[in-house]
């Protein structure tokens, strides 16, 4: 390979590239700011579980739907129905995916205009927003700020989730891509696990301590925005979007080390930059009509409906009723739940130390199969656990197996698949795209997940275990392994199956699809 302005040749992109402080503390800040969002969003609406009283109810409630209750009676002398109040709980919890839904169609504009960190950046305004609004309820008396405040920490969660992979697969050299892609969802897990260890009853999950609960959101919020402005902005970006060369190399320089052979990672990118001048730039509508995108846009829609469809949120709602069913204290399973958050970050930094060793392909493969095993299991035991006390406790197995299986495989690799399998012009559709699948499904999980239990009850996990199957088969049979390729070198391998011309010279895909070369103008929707 040969340099485009010397003509001298340059070696080849060696890319066993060491972990490098400023790498290091980019990622820390950049995950912790804003896939902890999500985590700790998930987990903290419905934990803690059964610990607060409402008065005149008799039972024992939750602690926020007790305030909702409770603020209803001041104004209107009354309590709620619980019609009224299920309504409410569920117009709360579904606010969250419905804001990730917003938030994901709009990651492309932002990410195209201000770049990957300052996106990052700007996003902060969500979560510190309603932080303060959720903290300031229940002095305000209004459970409406919680509901609206949902829906913007939903927005927050949406851009970052989308945004934060593409950063990190950015920034990464090749051989630590995987490992730093997994991080997204490292910090989902972190999230969530933080949330459970809070919401403890002696901790802040009780009625005096919630406000605080719901507003430490905004702590990482205001940690991102206080540290990552000293970090690079993404080199692929700067380089292939903005032009700009010597800010590229000062930035790899800073991210690789100064002993680390930067050029040669950048003539890797001018290549890709040859490459997508072929193809043009992709708007999301343009993304569903191009042929040499085809298979991986199906990839990334079947990665990403298959780990929310294929029932991590069902489990983790039906688990509380599976510790109760095997003699668990309905008092004590908040503690069960914790061992499960633990397991599930435990499994994830796992996945991330093992994946650029084994593979994207077998970490997905095995975890669909365990969690389609899990699923099939579980429906025998709940079904048969009347009849045989015994089997409650394979329940529970069964729940702490899924959360393995999905640890090691759905939940984090295809944050990384989807980084890989798509070059810069079209990574930002294709974001908007993959975004939007996931917020989707995971909110059709939430609507429909607890009428399907009632209609069908044990049976329900059959359909889980169909999906597992299903996607794993998809995986098997179309997505090729990533690991240890180049960008270029993985949309080369898609342009045979996608049914377009490979130039031997450059070795990339070229502009021969069926469908016109698209201009670089064609940016938005």
């Amino acid at each position: 390979m040969k340099s485009p302005e010397t003509g001298t040749p340059l070696p080849s992109p060696h890319m066993e590239a060491r972990l490098q402080p400023t790498l290091v503390l980019t990622t820390l800040s950049a995950a912790f700011g804003s896939a902890f969002q999500y985590g700790y969003n998930i987990a903290v609406i419905n934990t803690p579980h059964k610990v607060g009283t409402s008065s005149g109810w008799g039972p024992v409630f939750q602690v926020l739907k007790s305030f909702y209750n409770d603020t209803y009676f001041e104004r209107h002398g009354t309590f709620m129905d619980e019609n009224t109040l299920l309504l409410l709980w569920s117009c709360t919890v579904s606010m969250f995916p419905l804001g990730g839904l917003l938030g994901s169609l709009v990651v492309g504009m932002m990410v195209n205009k201000w770049g990957r960190k300052r996106t990052l950046l700007i996003n902060n305004v969500f979560a510190i927003t309603s932080a303060v609004l959720m903290g300031a309820s229940k002095a305000a008396r209004a459970f409406e700020l919680i509901i609206f405040s949902r829906v913007m920490v939903g927005i927050c969660a949406g851009i970052a989730y989308s945004t934060l992979p593409m950063y990190l697969g950015e920034l990464a050299p090749q051989n630590l891509r995987g490992t730093l892609g997994t991080m997204t969802e490292v910090f989902v897990i972190f999230g969530v696990l933080l949330a459970q260890i809070f919401s403890l009853q002696t901790i802040l999950g009780n009625a005096t301590g919630w406000p605080i609960l719901l507003a430490l959101t905004g702590v990482p919020a205001l940690i991102q925005l206080l540290s990552l402005p000293f970090f690079p902005e993404s080199p692929r970006y700067t380089l292939i979007e903005k032009g700009d060369e010597e800010t590229t190399r000062q930035a790899l320089r800073r991210l690789r080390g100064h002993s680390y052979n930067v050029e040669a990672e950048m003539e890797e990118m001018r290549t890709e930059e040859r490459t997508e001048k072929a193809e043009g730039r992709l708007s999301v509508l343009n993304l569903f009509t191009f042929r040499p995108l085809r298979w991986q846009l199906i990839s990334i829609v079947v990665l990403m409906a298959g780990q929310q469809l294929s029932g991590i949120n069902a489990v983790n709602y039906y688990a509380d009723i599976i510790y109760t069913s095997a003699g668990v204290d309905p008092t004590q399973s908040q503690y069960v739940t914790l061992g499960s958050g633990v397991i599930n970050l435990v499994m994830t930094l796992v996945s991330a130390f093992i994946i650029e060793r084994l593979g994207r392909r077998i970490l997905l493969l095995s975890g669909y199969g365990i969690c389609g095993s899990a699923c099939l299991v579980l429906t025998v035991a709940l079904l048969l656990q009347s009849t045989v006390p015994e089997l409650s406790y394979l329940g529970i197995i069964c729940v702490f197996s899924y959360i393995v299986g999905h640890s090691i495989g759905p939940s984090p690799v295809p944050s990384v698949v989807r980084t890989e399998i798509v070059l810069q012009s079209s990574r930002t559709a294709a974001f908007t795209v993959d975004g939007a699948v996931h917020w989707l499904t995971n909110f059709i999980v939430g609507l429909t997940f607890p009428s399907i239990q009632v209609a069908i009850g044990a049976y329900s996990f059959l359909i889980f275990a169909g999906i597992c199957l299903l996607t794993a088969a998809y995986i098997y049979v179309v997505i090729p392994e990533t690991k240890g390729k180049t960008f270029v070198e993985i949309n080369c391998i898609f342009a045979k199956r996608n049914g377009v011309e490979v130039s031997e010279e450059k070795e990339v895909t070229t502009a021969k699809p069926h469908t016109p070369s698209l201009t670089t103008k064609q940016t938005s929707l």
